[in-house]
């Protein structure tokens, strides 16, 4: 079992992502999925939990993920050293950052890897939501995830434009970060 926990804030998008994750890998790659966040009444802008477990047969575990394979930070003021609790050994660290280094050092047994999603959602989006860029930087960054189930996965999701731009956000991300579409 794979799991994933989002960390940003109210309207950044991180449980569209957790969702949009388990979209793919539900529906386009023959996997099973969970998807859920975890907030209280707070308003846009606190703090949020998203998390995804995927796996090759059902799940049946619904607890808060506390222990994970992947932590993606969608807003680098978020970063201290709580969001590496959990973090497995031989993890990944993505983290969406204009910085070169990070305020925290991360554990050498944990891969991070820095993406500058913010700079590429306000150039396709106009607007500073990395949920998709992330998206597309995980699946350049690792195998949890193929391409082109993260692009079918947001044009079932998302509608006319939003989903092309989204789509286009993701690409680039993708592209970017090592990936290579073919």
């Amino acid at each position: 079992m794979v799991e994933i926990r989002w960390h940003g804030r109210g309207g950044q998008g991180a449980f569209t992502a957790a969702r949009l994750l388990g979209v793919a890998v539900t529906l386009f790659e023959d996997r099973y999925a969970l998807a859920f966040p975890s907030f209280g009444p707070e308003r846009r802008g606190s703090p949020v939990l998203g998390f995804t477990r995927i796996d090759n047969c059902k799940i049946a575990d619904r607890s808060i993920i506390t222990d994970c394979d992947v932590v993606i930070i969608l807003d680098d003021t978020l970063l201290d050293d709580s969001v590496l609790n959990g973090l497995r050994r031989g993890g990944l660290l993505l983290v969406n950052t204009a910085h070169g280094e990070l305020p925290i050092r991360p554990p050498d047994y944990v891969r991070t890897v820095l993406v500058d999603a913010t700079s590429l959602a306000m150039q396709y989006l106009g607007r500073p939501i990395t949920n998709t860029a992330l998206l597309g930087a995980l699946a350049a960054s690792s195998d949890i995830v193929r391409i082109h189930s993260l692009i079918a996965a947001i044009r079932a999701e998302m509608k006319g434009t939003s989903a092309e731009k989204n789509v286009a956000l993701l690409e680039a991300a993708y592209n970017v970060y090592g990936g290579n579409i073919a």
